[in-house]
This record gives structure tokens, sequence and C-alpha cells, in this order.
């Protein structure tokens, strides 16, 4: 008994991995560093937290949010579940919704989170950097 106990530890032990990778092999990793300046006109709504705006980068372009006074949070438009095409490019519902057309598929602007049953991937994330006032640096590395 006593070493059935000792295999099923040792078995569960080395059976767990440590893959931090990205599940999703949907979307292409490509890499992304583009520079936002957010005094440009485009960039108006992102003035204020809750604002949002589109710019060019990634697969598909990137979806810009303020989600708090020095917190811009930046989303992959390409829809985590499908294969990059015209439909599956992402738009802002409501202020708080990235939007599907190809499905009709919905993800929280806010965690990238799906909202729709049966999506199982959440938005793609990228690394936003703050630098001096009006500067954002948009990454994925």
């Amino acid at each position: 008994m006593k070493n059935i106990i000792i295999f099923i530890l040792f078995f569960t032990l080395f059976s767990c991995s440590d893959n931090d990778t990205d599940p999703n092999n949907i979307l292409p990793n490509i890499p992304v560093n583009e520079t936002v300046f957010l005094n440009n006109p485009q960039y108006i709504d992102l003035n204020a937290v809750g604002g949002s705006a589109y710019t060019q980068g990634g697969i598909s372009g990137i979806i810009l949010y303020r989600a708090g006074t020095t917190n811009y949070i930046a989303w992959e438009r390409s829809a985590p579940h499908l294969s990059p095409q015209n439909c599956s490019q992402m738009t802002i519902k409501n202020g708080i919704i990235m939007h599907c057309s190809c499905d009709d598929s919905r993800f929280q602007i806010i965690d990238g989170a799906p909202m729709t049953d049966d999506v199982h991937y959440a938005a793609k994330q990228y690394r936003v950097d703050i630098l001096g006032n009006n500067t954002l640096r948009i990454t994925n590395y």
C-alpha cells in the first residue's frame, strides 16, 4: 500500500508541467512594438478614464483602453478564437465590450474575458508602458 501511495505521488509530481506559453495557437505570435502619442487627435478619447481608441500594430490592429488615471490596457483586435479575417477584427461596443462580427462573440474590455458561452480563449493582451506624460509603448515582450 505504501508503495502505491509513493508511486501515485511520484507520478503526480512529475506529470505536472510548468508551461507559461499561451495555449492559444490560433493567432500567430508576431512581434509588437508600437509607440502611441496621446496628444494626437485620434487618441483624444484616451484622455479620460474609460476612454478607448484603435491603433495600428499586432495582427489586425490594437484596441487601447484607459482603465485608470495611470493604467492603460492594450488588446489585439483579432478575435482570439478565430483565424484572422476581416470579420474577426473586434470593435468596441458600449465602451466596455469588444465585439466580433463573425460569430457575434463578445469580450470584456477590462480583462479580455469571453462573454460568449462557446468561446474558451480570452482576448490577447499586450504590454503597455507609459513613457513620459503623452507617450505609450505597446509591446508583446
